[in-house]
């Protein structure tokens, strides 16, 4: 077992100098073109995919770092380039958490790889849990999947929302109801293979900040889908419907469903992308009150604005170690028993909705315009406290967790 530490090895310096330079040469040059557009910067994506930024190999190396430090360092990083850019990056790595979570060695040998393409065909993958009527309240999900045991194929039907690439994808991963007579605990999740048909783009969806992440409704409609589609196989499946049924009538412990074992090992990967947007916001304002001059002096030189520096960056710091902290404990194998993954999120996703804030105030006029970029990362920031479980849903979390209390 790895040994924590809070110094990063040789090797980790390396990937993080690396991604650094990546962001800020390619990733911030085109952040505000993209912001504009509101399109998905497939051009960046692409410059990603060839110098192996955007690959199944760089993120294998990452998320099986010893130390568990490897994804939330290259989080940091490209958040800190830009958020909606960022996104459309890694967005196809909470597909292929879904896979790894819930998948068989097989389905993760021949899904992942056709999730991202290569350089010279760059794919994205979308993961589709939420719903019009079914966002933090997972066991509202009316998608349903109904196996034809005649054909062997699953038929999925519903609408799912806010996902990030739906319908641009080349492979989604649908999380749906098999058995409604046990909540949450009777969802499975699927893959659809590309040109399935029967699965369409509902509304695209034009968003507050992360524009350029392409994020929309996907349709299903009697889509069909091989037996062996269904994420872990049909006999496990079985088991843990029995189970979940036998501890339903008995009053026992609860069991997870596909997307909660999902967004849990996401959390901490979030939380480092907020940090990431926290810490470039700070920078700016650092270096605009040590520049900006009023009344015959830096305006650093103010108590007022030195002490907000001074907050934001002790909280920038703070939320940093609590994802880090996360994520060695759940690359070691050390439970969440105080609920500390949804604690990273939950900070690290307020500290950057507040630092960036502060930010503009800092910048005064300036920042509130988009000649300055924390205006735009302001706008990028109020996503962190709602997807992938909302800052309140997080506060539901660690309560139920401290107390065993169902907490409501």
């Amino acid at each position: 077992m790895a040994e924590f530490t809070l110094e990063l090895n040789d090797d980790q310096k390396q990937v993080k100098d690396w991604l650094h330079g990546f962001a800020a040469d390619v990733i911030r040059p085109a952040a505000s073109e993209w912001d504009e557009r509101e399109e998905t910067p497939w051009p960046v994506i692409q410059e990603a995919a060839k110098v192996g930024i955007y690959s199944l190999d760089f993120y294998a190396q990452q998320f099986f770092d010893p130390t568990g430090l490897g994804i939330p360092m290259a989080m940091e990083e490209l958040f800190w380039g830009d958020a909606g850019i960022a996104l459309s990056i890694v967005g196809t790595g909470l597909a292929a958490v879904g896979v790894l979570a819930n998948g068989t060695e097989e389905q993760i040998g021949t899904w992942i790889p056709q999730m991202y393409g290569d350089a010279d065909d760059v794919k994205v993958a979308a993961f589709c849990s939420s719903e019009p009527d079914a966002g933090s309240d997972v066991a509202s999900m009316r998608t349903r999947a109904v196996y034809d045991a005649a054909k062997d194929e699953w038929v999925l039907n519903g609408t799912k929302t806010w996902a990030t690439n739906g319908g641009i994808a080349n492979v989604h991963v649908v999380v749906a109801v098999v058995d409604p007579d046990i909540g949450s605990k009777g969802h499975a999740s699927f893959i659809v293979p590309p040109d399935t048909p029967g699965l369409s783009q509902g509304q695209k969806f034009k968003k507050h900040g992360i524009r350029a992440s392409h994020t929309a409704e996907v349709v299903l409609e009697d889509v069909r889908v091989p037996g062996h589609c269904l994420l872990g196989g049909k006999e496990k499946l079985d088991e843990r419907l029995a189970r979940a049924r036998e501890r339903a009538e008995s009053g026992g412990e609860r069991v997870k469903n596909a997307a909660m074992a999902t967004f849990e090992a996401s959390r901490p990967a979030v939380g480092a992308m907020a940090v990431g947007t926290a810490r470039a916001a700070y920078e700016v304002a650092l270096d605009y009150a040590k520049t900006r001059s009023q009344f015959g002096r830096p305006i650093i030189d103010n108590q007022g604005i030195a002490f907000q520096l001074a907050d934001m960056r002790t909280r920038i710091d703070a939320a940093r170690l609590l994802v880090w902290r996360a994520s060695w404990m759940a690359t070691t194998g050390k439970p969440f028993t105080s609920a500390e993954g949804s604690m990273s999120k939950l900070y690290a996703s307020e500290t950057a909705r507040d630092v960036t804030a502060q930010a503009i105030q800092i910048l005064g006029g300036n920042g509130f315009t988009r000649e300055y970029p924390v205006e735009r990362m302001h706008r990028d920031a109020a996503i962190y406290t709602i997807f992938e479980g909302t800052s309140e849903i997080q506060r539901l979390v660690i309560a139920r967790t401290l107390s065993g209390m169902p907490i409501r």
